[in-house]
C-alpha cells in the first residue's frame, strides 16, 4: 500500500481513543506510513440528560464520523459496535472486527455489595432498557435510574451517593485499567449482553480498495462470524437502542451457538430462543433466531 498517510476518526472520549490506539498498532503492523487520529463530537457525547433513544437513536454515536468518512476527512472509523445502528450507512463498510473482548455486564457498587446482596430500593444507574428489564426479573424490589456520560463520571456519581451501583460492560473497564472497581461480574447465560458487545469494529468507504484490503489483513474471523451473526438478529427484530434485546453467540467445538432474548415494550414478558449450527451456517442462524423472536413477540408462535 503507497497511501503516504491514514487519518482514522474516533469519538473523543478516553475509551474510544484506547479502542482507536489498539486499531492503529494492528493497522501499523501492516502499514508503514503515518497515521493521523482525529477526535470527533457526536451528538450522542454532547446530550447526557436524556436517553439515547430520546435524541435519535444510537445512532447519534456514528453520524458525524461517518460524515467524516463520507467527505473523505477521514479515512477508517473506529467504533464500539454495540453503538452503530443494524441499518448500514449507503457508500460504507462495515466488514472488519478486532478481536472481541469481554462481553460481560459487570456491577460497581458503592459498598461493594454483590447484587443479590443490595438493599431493597437500591438505585440502579443504566441507560438501558435491556439491563433494567434484565435486572428487574432478579430483583423487582431495586429501583432503576437513568445515568449517561462516560465511565469517569457514571462512577464519581456512585460515591457522591447518587447511586447505589451502576452496570457497565466489563470491556470498557478492561481498556481503562479499571477491573479493580469491579464488586461483580454477570456471566453471559445470566445477563445475555447487547448485539456486538465488546467488539471493535472499523468502517471504511465501499470503493477504497487499498484501505479495505489493508483492513482485511487485520480482521479477525471468529470475531467476523460472531458479529455478522448478533447484527443479523437485530436487523430482523429492526432493534435499536429503546428495544430490549440481548443478542449473544459464542462458538463451540466448530460450531456456531447464538442465544437472544427479547423483552415487551414495558418488560412484562421475555421471549427467548437459543439454536446452533455449524459455522458456515452463520447468517441461517442469525435468521432462525431473529424470526423465531420477532414472531413469538408478536403473537404467531406460543412461547
Amino acid at each position: 500500500m503507497n497511501k503516504k498517510k491514514i487519518i482514522i476518526g474516533a469519538r473523543g472520549s478516553k475509551l474510544a481513543i484506547k479502542y482507536a490506539e489498539l486499531a492503529i498498532r494492528k493497522i501499523k503492523k501492516f502499514y508503514s506510513g503515518k497515521i493521523e487520529l482525529k477526535k470527533i463530537v457526536t451528538k450522542g457525547d454532547r446530550i447526557l440528560n436524556r436517553r439515547t433513544s430520546d435524541i435519535g437513536g444510537k445512532g447519534e454515536f456514528v453520524k458525524n464520523i461517518e460524515k467524516e468518512l463520507i467527505s473523505k476527512k477521514i479515512d477508517i472509523a473506529v467504533h464500539s459496535l454495540k453503538d452503530i445502528p443494524y441499518e448500514e450507512t449507503p457508500g460504507l463498510n462495515i466488514k472488519t472486527f478486532l478481536k472481541r473482548n469481554s462481553p460481560k455486564e459487570v456491577l460497581i457498587s458503592r459498598n461493594n455489595l454483590s447484587f443479590e446482596k443490595l438493599r431493597k430500593n437500591s438505585i440502579i444507574g443504566t441507560s438501558s432498557f435491556r439491563r433494567e428489564f434484565q435486572l428487574k426479573k432478579m430483583r423487582p424490589d431495586l429501583k432503576f435510574k437513568l445515568i449517561r456520560g462516560n465511565i469517569d463520571s457514571r462512577i464519581k456519581k456512585i460515591y457522591k451517593k447518587k447511586y447505589d451501583a451502576i452496570i457497565l460492560a466489563k470491556a470498557g473497564l478492561k481498556f481503562l485499567k479499571m477491573t479493580s472497581l469491579i464488586t461483580q461480574e454477570f456471566d453471559c447465560s445470566k445477563i445475555i449482553p447487547s448485539a456486538g458487545q465488546g467488539i471493535i469494529s472499523l468502517q471504511s468507504r465501499k470503493n477504497d480498495n487499498k484501505i479495505n484490503k489493508l483492513l482485511e489483513k487485520i480482521n479477525d474471523k471468529d470475531t467476523r462470524i460472531r458479529a455478522t451473526t448478533e447484527r443479523k438478529v437485530l436487523k430482523i427484530l429492526k432493534g435499536d437502542c429503546s428495544t430490549a434485546v440481548g443478542i449473544y453467540s459464542f462458538i463451540q467445538k466448530k460450531r456456531l451457538v447464538l442465544k437472544a432474548e427479547l423483552f415487551s415494550v414495558d418488560g412484562k414478558f421475555r421471549y427467548f430462543y437459543e439454536y446452533s449450527d455449524t459455522l458456515g451456517k452463520a447468517l441461517k442462524i442469525g435468521s432462525i433466531v431473529g424470526n423465531y423472536l420477532k414472531k413469538i413477540s408478536q403473537g404467531k408462535y406460543k412461547n
